[in-house]
């Protein structure tokens, strides 16, 4: 309930002066303390650099200089915001959608301390009695399985996939990603002296292959020097497969799917632990079977043990199991992965660390919290965030969905537009203040997408047969060709693993997710787009010289800071400092490459324009029509020397999908394209997909949005619940049809839009 009390003195509001972060617009604001704030905007309004970039961002570095010099060098290097004034912060918590880790150890029972506090529940109670808690945990020698190492998985590698046998390494053998001739790792294991890299593979002895593939870490001395040599299959192992798959380069990506097959390994079933560990029972089951166990079912069941020797264990871990529950994450096991949760399950999980807290008056801050959630999900949502109020604490929202901001005891709203056109106060005040302005979020906070007059009529179908990944239940459904299929139903009701686990790898088909963009801080929309390739061309052409110049990783970089246009100076047991490079002044060019124009502009100048500026300068050509893709998907504003670094889950997927539009595709998938969207820019979404229906091909969108919901010509409703409650068909049908005869949630939640 909104506290009506007005705030009394100045102690009682953050004060922002001057925040001049990225593209604010010297903004000076006040935020209430102990009162739910929504920060609106369309995505670029400067949202994310007012509360992540200046608040949370100088309240987490004040923090930080608390510690010790020496302790500090341990810990990320903040940079001081751009802003005149930050008074009566208080300490920040920041719960964001950041993936957890690509670590395949970390599971939500490890994020959440789950399954630390089961393992201790284990070596207190389980009969036969094993040892201590960390008898029981796969991350330590004392209880992980010996054949897998507590991976759970065994991998089995195709040789053929990683050399041609016909070529010597001279030749370039070797097919692995990284591994080309004269590459770093070609060159260790061609200049070891185990064999001669003149000599075709298949004529190798017994040994000289068995070297160049098995032969473990070791020290060789060579002409050169001392190399640490390990075979071939041995740095595949480590450099590819103790990663997540998803963080993977695509090309990585596609060659471990090529060259690797997983199985569940065969001494602990999967289990991840050695048969001392899975011999101990508490009320007849073992630590596998509870990690596995679906959480709102393993709450359950912890409900008949009652031991007082273990009382305040019990009563924590009931406590984190009944928040997963009620935050929406009863369907996940305490053995899921973490690098296999979405970024709004993410959130969540981090979310249950705070539930329980005992801290007050700190500043909490959420980055779209309603993140994959269905509209039934969202309610849950509004609670958590109210309930964090409600303990005394300031919570700050970044947000979209207008359920969201409704519960919202006072607005801040960016604008008017994104980049250079935004960065400003549109209105500060209450919901009903919002709802009377003349805003942009103002004029679509009610707005409603309405049914199609006529749905498009199918020109075939694509048929899944018998799905039974994860929780689905041995599901078989048509997808209509032709048209825009929606497939809907709560968080957990199976329709990632619907759609992901039968679609991608079938002719045609293109998946376009929020997925992390591989790169490092050198990569930017330009270079990832192909966009600097003809921009380079135009400069050599104008200029008579050879494109490579125009290249900040090649030869126009600028010496001093090698291109990056900042220096990093390691201070030892202090904290490192990026400052500007002075010789090129942040340009990353070399003064003579700077003097090279093109209409009178230098290539760090056309780096620096926005996407939209850039459609004025370059007016045709293959310049133009990236850059129309990248328009067309709601990215006028992105910089297109901006590091892809700095990209929300929502800006990756809209990059990829500009990409994509360039192929020859039939069907395209898209998981929750609307996430980072301003209500006003769902409508500009809607159009684009409109427009690939149009033009021959299929969308299949996975949504929770009733905008992109009512504009579909078909849906595909799963449900009824999440986890094992889920996993089956509840509607297949128009979205008119699911409107008038439908009795999902789906069906109540989009009745209640429309009306």
């Amino acid at each position: 309930m909104t506290d009506p009390r007005p705030a009394a003195d100045s102690h009682d509001v953050i004060e922002v002066r001057g925040a001049r972060e990225n593209n604010l617009a010297d903004v000076s604001v006040d935020i209430p303390k102990r009162r739910l704030t929504v920060f609106t905007g369309v995505s670029g309004s400067g949202k994310s650099s007012l509360v992540f970039g200046t608040i949370a961002a100088e309240s987490q570095r004040l923090i930080n200089e608390t510690y010790t010099a020496f302790i500090q060098s341990f810990m990320p290097s903040l940079g001081r915001p751009d802003v005149d004034a930050l008074r009566n912060l208080s300490a920040a918590i920041i719960v964001d959608q950041e993936r957890m880790g690509t670590n395949s150890r970390s599971t939500v029972g490890t994020a959440t301390d789950a399954s630390a506090m089961l393992r201790i529940l284990f070596s207190r109670l389980g009969e036969p009695y094993v040892g201590t808690s960390s008898a029981f945990s796969f991350n330590n020698a004392e209880g992980m399985c010996t054949e897998c190492e507590g991976l759970g998985r065994a991998t089995t590698i195709d040789e053929s996939q990683l050399v041609d046998r016909e070529l010597s390494l001279n030749e370039g053998a070797i097919t692995v990603p990284g591994f080309q001739v004269d590459s770093w790792y070609w060159q260790v294991l061609a200049g070891s002296g185990l064999y001669d890299p003149d000599v075709k593979l298949k004529d190798f002895t017994p040994r000289q292959w068995d070297d160049l593939m098995y032969k473990p870490v070791t020290k060789i001395k060579t002409s050169g020097g001392n190399i640490t040599y390990e075979g071939l299959v041995v740095k595949v192992q480590r450099l590819y497969l103790a990663k997540d798959r998803e963080s993977m380069q695509r090309h990585v990506r596609a060659f471990v799917d090529r060259a690797v097959t997983f199985t569940t390994c065969g001494a602990c079933g999967g289990s991840r632990l050695n048969p001392a560990a899975l011999s101990a029972k508490v009320a007849g089951r073992n630590i596998a079977e509870c990690s596995s166990m679906q959480i709102s079912d393993l709450a359950e069941w912890l409900r008949q043990v009652d031991d007082p020797s273990v009382a305040p264990l019990l009563a924590t871990l009931r406590g984190t199991l009944e928040s997963l529950v009620e935050i929406g994450l009863g369907y996940l096991s305490l053995d899921r992965e973490s690098s296999t949760l979405s970024g709004g399950e993410a959130q969540r999980v981090k979310m249950v660390r705070h539930l329980g807290s005992s801290l007050t008056d700190v500043t909490y801050v959420f980055d779209e919290p309603t993140v994959g959630l269905h509209p039934h999900d969202i309610a849950r949502m509004n609670d958590l965030l109210l309930r964090l109020k409600d303990k005394g604490n300031t919570v700050l929202v970044v947000e979209h969905k207008p359920e969201t901001i409704a519960i919202a005891d006072h607005v801040v709203d960016l604008g008017p537009g994104a980049g250079t056109a935004g960065g400003r106060i549109c209105f500060t005040g209450d919901v009903a203040g919002l709802r009377a302005s003349d805003t942009l979020t103002g004029r679509h906070i009610d707005h409603r997408a309405r049914l199609r007059d006529t749905v498009r009529t199918p020109t075939g179908q694509l048929s899944i047969v018998g799905a039974n990944t994860h929780n689905l239940k041995n599901v078989s459904v048509d997808i209509p060709l032709g048209v825009l299929t929606v497939v809907t139903g709560v968080a957990g009701s199976g329709k990632s693993s619907l759609i992901h686990g039968a679609l991608p790898g079938r002719d045609g088909v293109v998946v376009v997710d929020q997925s992390p963009i591989r790169g490092s801080r050198r990569s930017n929309p330009a270079t990832y787009t192909g966009l600097l390739d003809p921009i380079r061309a135009a400069f050599a052409k104008a200029n008579g010289v050879k494109p490579a110049l125009f290249s900040a990783n090649s030869e126009g970089a600028c010496p001093n800071c090698k291109g990056i246009g900042l220096v990093y100076t390691d201070l030892a047991m202090m904290a490192g400092v990026a400052s500007t490079c002075e010789e090129c002044e942040g340009k990353r060019f070399t003064p003579e490459v700077l003097k090279l124009k093109l209409r009178g502009k230098d290539i760090s100048e056309v780096l620096a324009m926005s996407v939209a500026q850039a459609r004025d300068f370059f007016p045709s050509g293959q310049a133009r029509v990236i850059l129309d893709r990248l328009s067309d998907v709601g990215l006028g504003y992105l910089g297109l020397g901006q590091p892809l670094t700095t990209l929300s889950g929502g800006e990756r997927q809209r990059v990829k999908l500009a990409i994509h539009m360039a192929e020859k595709a039939a069907t395209y998938v898209l998981d929750e394209p609307t996430t980072g969207l301003h209500l006003a820019d769902v409508d500009q979404l809607l159009a684009l997909l409109d427009r690939l229906v149009d033009a021959g091909n299929t969308v299949i969108v996975i949504e929770h949005h009733q905008a992109v919901m009512a504009h579909a010509d078909w849906i595909v409703d799963l449900g009824p619940g999440a986890g094992h409650d889920g996993g089956r068909v509840v509607f297949t049908g128009t979205p008119a049809d699911l409107v008038a005869t439908g009795d999902s949630l789906t069906a109540r939640h989009l009745r209640e839009y429309l009306a």
